[in-house]
């Protein structure tokens, strides 16, 4: 059975070497990048069977990010466009070190992704999976999106499939108002809410210190985990009216860009896996700190390496 389902849009991105600027780089490297394939693949690596659903052009590009997830043992279950439309969306990171920071240029506007249906989804997988996963960079990229995600984690969670939802806010897809509108007709249907706290004060309209926010989204949306990241100041989860604390982990900033991803993969390996929120929480600080130090938007981790983390022995990772 397979554990967990993610469904999202994977785009391809493409980086210049180093620092290089976009308008002067005569080369790029292309990995495949999307949220929800970020999570599934750190899962996957972490032990758990995981599966991405989406809808990708039947083109060579499309293939090619098929083609990179499968390398890393995720399952994928893809509805293949053949239209004269069917478009693969694609973005530009030109990473620099201070005082330069990392810009993005995005080029997604129409893809394939964007009218996906239920009906060319995996809808019976995910109801019988453990897990399923989506954020809300999905139902900001079109109005088809928004109603398939609606419909599917309301499938999801009726069938007995532990929801999981990353609200992942992105400024250049939506405003904070329209996006509340949109996400918290969506929480019903969510089982385990992740959440920045920036993106709750922002986004969701929430004040007070990380706890203060889970226990007030807790109690009015009923969710079985509420997960506040803080960015350097570690995680906060409340679940079954208990507060659970986890710090990061030492790491460097060199690729920051998927670490959202890779924690909620590392939480989400165990926590459908019957592993507790501590575990959960620490599994996922001890990934996203690795994902750090890994070009490209996906975590390539191991258990080993993550138990040497926990265990404080990371010199073990090296052997």
């Amino acid at each position: 059975m397979t554990e967990l389902v993610t469904f999202g849009e994977t785009m391809l991105r493409l980086s210049p070497p180093d620092d290089e600027r976009l308008e002067t780089a005569d080369q790029y490297t292309v990995r495949a990048a999307g949220a929800e394939s970020n999570v599934a693949v750190a899962a996957q690596r972490l032990g758990l069977d995981a599966l991405w659903a989406s809808k990708l052009p039947d083109s060579p590009v499309g293939r090619r990010v098929t083609g990179e997830l499968k390398h890393h043992g995720v399952s994928v279950d893809v509805a293949w466009d053949d239209s004269d439309s069917a478009r693969q969306g694609t973005y530009y990171l030109e990473q620099g070190s201070p005082p330069r920071g990392n810009d993005v240029i995005y080029d997604r506007q129409s893809a394939s992704v964007t009218t996906a249906t239920p009906t060319e989804l995996p809808t019976e997988t995910i109801a019988d999976a453990a897990g399923f996963h989506t954020s809300g960079i999905t139902p900001a990229l079109s109005e088809t999106l928004e109603s398939t995600t609606a419909d599917l984690l309301s499938l999801a969670q009726d069938a007995g499939t532990t929801t999981s939802f990353d609200l992942n806010y992105r400024s250049k897809l939506w405003t904070p108002a329209k996006a509340r509108s949109v996400l918290t007709e969506l929480f019903p249907s969510v089982d385990v809410l992740v959440v920045a706290e920036r993106d709750a004060n922002v986004v969701l309209d929430r004040t007070g210190d990380a706890e203060t926010i889970a226990r007030d989204l807790a109690a009015e949306y009923g969710f079985e985990a509420t997960v506040i990241t803080r960015g350097s100041d570690g995680a906060l989860a409340l679940a079954d009216g208990t507060v659970t604390e986890q710090p990061t982990f030492e790491s460097t900033d060199a690729h920051p860009v998927g670490t959202g991803d890779s924690f909620v993969g590392g939480f989400l390996s165990q926590y459908l896996s019957g592993g507790s929120v501590a575990d959960g929480l620490a599994w996922g600080a001890a990934t996203a700190a690795l994902k750090r130090t890994i070009p490209g938007d996906i975590a390539v981790v191991s258990p080993d390496e993550i138990r040497s983390i926990l265990s404080g022995d990371t010199e073990a990772i090296s052997r």
